[in-house]
């Protein structure tokens, strides 16, 4: 689903609403988007009977729509063939942030949070294409090139997708912002930046003679920041 398909933003409701700083509050699907394309790891709240849960996963984004995998053994997987509400969040962290006063100790960081009703896909065509996505999403074309999944592996795997029905990001880019008063004081104070860098590949010690790295990985250089590849793959595999 091409985003020039989408609305511009997401409805603005007593859930996704930002109730403190919503100064840093955005709905707009540009903002919203941008930072989950830049991430690959995400955190999926549900509650079952009462108890509630929040799993780390991988998970990728086609419009406006969120796909997640996990065990088909899962507890909370199995529990959602009928939709069960879930909220799935994305945060970068930005930098660490040492002020005159503890008050002002922070951090800037960039989150995403998505509501919507997750459930398990379960026809074969769509699972089948979902998992090729799960690859491809973040080493485009690379499927094609390895061996096929068996039937028994795709079984395995539960697939999950979930429409963004609500969402909302918050961005703090303030840096180190002391009270007017606190400047004075003879006290040490910092802005730290955290990023997320690539290291130099460690090609595996069995590969067969003429193996070489391929074009699906042409995105992940030595000290590229992970977002960047991450964002570029995304462009690659969603023209």
């Amino acid at each position: 689903m091409p985003d020039t398909a989408i609305p511009p933003s997401y409805p603005i409701t007593p859930v996704n609403r930002v109730k403190r700083r919503h100064d840093r509050g955005a709905y707009d699907h540009e903002t919203v988007h941008r930072i989950l394309d830049s991430a690959m790891l995400c955190h999926v709240s549900y509650v079952i009977d009462g108890q509630p849960y929040c799993t780390p996963t991988l998970f990728w984004r086609e419009g406006t729509h969120l796909y997640w995998h996990g065990s088909s053994a899962s507890r909370m997987l199995r529990n959602l063939d009928k939709g069960q509400p879930a909220c799935l969040t994305v945060t970068h962290l930005d930098s660490l942030v040492m002020a005159r006063c503890g008050f002002n100790h922070s951090a800037d960081y960039r989150s995403a949070m998505c509501f919507g009703h997750a459930r398990l896909v379960t026809d074969i065509e769509e699972k089948k294409r979902a998992l090729t996505m799960m690859v491809d999403r973040f080493f485009p074309n690379r499927t094609a090139g390895l061996r096929q999944s068996t039937a028994q592996e795709i079984k395995a795997t539960a697939v999950v997708v979930m429409e963004i029905e609500q969402a909302s990001a918050k961005i703090r880019a303030k840096g180190l912002a002391d009270d007017d008063e606190d400047y004075a004081l003879p006290v040490y104070a910092e802005r730290i930046p955290v990023t997320t860098v690539l290291g130099v590949p460690e090609p595996c010690d069995r590969l067969l003679p003429g193996v070489e790295r391929g074009e699906d990985l042409k995105a992940y250089q030595p000290w590229r920041l992970l977002e960047e590849a991450l964002r570029e793959s995304y462009a690659e595999a969603y023209p």
